[in-house]
């Protein structure tokens, strides 16, 4: 290696180049088993695009000239222009709701020329960068509950024109920058509020609501009996216990079927239902059976790669997108479906420790931001293929099928990797 090339490539975190690489690669071969039929014509496929793997080599392309450009880039740019990619960001989303076109269920693409792609995808990123930009800045006091309130808001405001889409999935992960949040002081009794309303949600569907009633009024009774000395100090703990009782009672009776009956479509509710065992809809568990059926057929080592008789007579559906990960369990087995987490694992943390390296907050924000936004569709898109969620369309990073998806966590990932760079750097 020259003395310039030497130079174009310093500072470059070559562990993240080289699992991004590996998963990039683990899904074009994903694809192309999940579709690849015997008498198929692989090279005519590749040379005249006609199958998902084909189109998926031709994303890679353009994704490694977004990588090529970001990484030529100077690290400033992006703390420069962060608002002003989040405000494209937004204005892409709204655009979405005029003129957007509807694809399997969802009013979440634009098409332009022959170009199709979601917005919602591409805002992850420029949300990111607002929010590494808000949380650097010398001006923001997160201790402070304005601070925290415009933070969320930031994260909130993209997942909410998302929803007006009917795209719940993807506006789910934008609560995966509440992690990074917390990673900047925000208080963990908001986590365990948060995890609270789930316990809440879960109970309103499994409980009948008398019996709720009785539980939350024995338990505030407890409360009340063993914090007695306390209240006799101060009384507005007791006022406290019971405005959470009154509004346990009133999320669990009004707020919870108020969202289940008039916010969340009928096939979302058939699919909560069916996850948690209220029902059992042939067609709302078919697509979950049969990646189930798909990946424990494989066993420990697999069938072997090409061989799996699930993928090769089409019994998943959507099996190069949402449920590409029931290929590599039924191709792999067990034994290959840990080594490919195991990836992911290790991706997720290198680059924990990229953020901790950096003077920056800058880059140490964005770089949990990343972590967390991979996080959030791995865990999702893992435990749908395997039950333990409902099928919300979510993409496995770089694995999946689609070029919006791919584009966008590869520039985020090269993003990082450029301001990782000039870590010596302070950014804001």
């Amino acid at each position: 290696m020259n003395r310039s090339q030497a130079k174009l490539t310093q500072g470059i975190d070559w562990p993240i180049v080289g699992l991004y690489l590996a998963l990039v690669i683990i899904g074009i071969m994903s694809i192309f088993a999940a579709e690849y039929r015997g008498d198929d014509n692989v090279w005519q496929d590749i040379i005249h695009p006609g199958k998902n793997y084909s189109r998926q080599l031709i994303w890679l392309g353009i994704s490694l000239v977004l990588a090529a450009v970001i990484w030529l880039t100077d690290s400033k740019f992006f703390t420069a222009t962060a608002n002003l990619m989040y405000a494209g960001g937004l204005l892409l989303l709204l655009l979405v709701l005029g003129i957007g076109k509807d694809v399997k269920g969802s009013h979440s693409w634009l098409v332009i020329g022959g170009f199709q792609f979601q917005p919602a995808e591409l805002t992850k990123l420029c949300t990111n960068l607002a929010l590494a930009k808000y949380l650097s800045s010398q001006e923001t006091d997160f201790t402070k509950l304005r601070s925290r309130l415009i933070a969320a808001a930031l994260a909130l405001i993209p997942a909410g024109i998302i929803i007006l889409q009917d795209e719940t999935g993807l506006a789910l992960v934008y609560f995966s920058f509440f992690l990074v949040m917390f990673r900047e002081g925000l208080p963990g009794v908001l986590l365990v509020i948060a995890f609270s309303g789930i316990v809440l949600v879960l109970s309103a569907l499994l409980v009948d609501r008398t019996v709720l009633f009785i539980i939350f009024t024995v338990i505030t009774a407890l409360v009340i009996y063993f914090s007695r000395r306390e209240i006799k100090r101060k009384r507005s703990r007791l006022a406290l216990i019971l405005g959470v009782y009154a509004f346990c009672g009133l999320f669990v009776m009004f707020i919870v079927p108020f969202v289940f009956t008039k916010v969340l479509k009928d096939y979302q509710v058939r699919r909560i239902e069916v996850m948690l065992g209220k029902e059992n809809d042939p067609k709302a568990t078919y697509n979950t059976r049969q990646s189930m059926i798909a990946i424990g057929s494989g066993g420990f080592w697999g069938k072997g790669y090409l061989k799996g008789t699930q993928t090769r007579y089409d019994f998943v559906p959507e099996q190069s997108t949402d449920f590409i990960f029931c290929t590599i369990g039924e191709d792999f087995g067990f034994f290959g479906s840990v080594i490919f987490l195991a990836i992911f694992v290790a991706l997720l943390f290198r680059i924990i420790f990229v953020a901790e390296r950096q003077r920056s907050t800058f880059t140490r924000v964005y770089a949990y931001g990343v972590a967390s936004i991979i996080f959030f569709h791995l865990a999702i898109n893992i435990a749908m293929t395997i039950g333990l969620a409902p099928v919300i369309g979510i993409p496995l990073p770089l694995v999946s099928y689609g070029g919006s998806s791919l584009m966008t966590f590869t520039m985020l990932i090269f993003i990082l990797l450029r301001l990782d760079a000039d870590r010596q750097m302070v950014l804001r």
